[in-house]
């Protein structure tokens, strides 16, 4: 089986990011969407890296990609769900194990497959997707989920029991809905594309990785 490539963003001090200097850095694995590893990723993974954390970036499609999400299905389905996980658990492998793990939308779902095997982890990045909350979760452990407000993929009731299940499991959780937005709403190459949650995720976003 084909190892994912990792791409590496490390942590950067320029004069953009010196705002960041004082603040606590961060490791982060971030798992693509089922679209693969796109520009989206790779420009979340650099502003990251800007903000002073550094960040592993898998290809768990092995450099396919595609803008088509009907295309983005059949390339999961053809490399098949357990081979993108242990492609996943592979590129955690040479992480701290306190990384953090963030997702977008099927990268959730990664997220969900490795979760139980990182006791340590930091925090918990969910974008536009939801991960199984796993039985041996600590207490008090951070998480974050971002997600349209009408998103087909995940409707309101499916992240209330979600909401739920992350509470009974004594997380600090805390939810973002976003209003007149699709799906991948923080991606500016897909019609989903609204530029004000945007914005708003990522203000978000950095300040729960502070």
């Amino acid at each position: 089986m084909e190892a994912a490539r990792l791409m590496t963003y490390p942590a950067v001090e320029t004069a953009c990011a010196g705002r960041y200097h004082d603040r606590m850095s961060a490791n982060i694995i971030l798992f693509h969407s089922v679209l693969g590893l796109r520009e989206h990723e790779r420009h979340l993974a650099g502003k990251l890296g800007a903000a002073g954390h550094a960040v592993s970036l898998p290809d768990l499609y092995a450099g396919v990609a595609t803008d088509d999400l009907e295309q983005g299905f059949a390339i999961k389905a053809r490399i098949g769900w357990e081979v993108i996980c242990q492609r996943a658990r592979d590129a955690l492998a040479s992480t701290p194990g306190d990384t953090v793990l963030a997702g977008v939308s099927m990268g959730a779902g990664v997220v969900a497959s490795v979760w139980a095997l990182r006791p340590l982890t930091a925090k918990v990045l969910l974008l536009h997707g939801l991960a199984t909350v796993p039985a041996n979760i600590r207490p008090g452990l951070p998480v974050q989920l971002h997600v349209a407000d009408t998103d087909p993929f995940f409707p309101e009731p499916d992240v209330r029991a979600w909401q739920h299940a992350a509470e009974a499991a004594q997380t600090d959780v805390r939810i973002f809905r976003y209003p007149n937005s699709g799906h991948y709403f923080s991606d500016p190459a897909l019609p989903d594309y609204n530029d004000t949650a945007a914005a708003l995720l990522w203000q978000r976003v950095l300040a729960f990785l502070d």
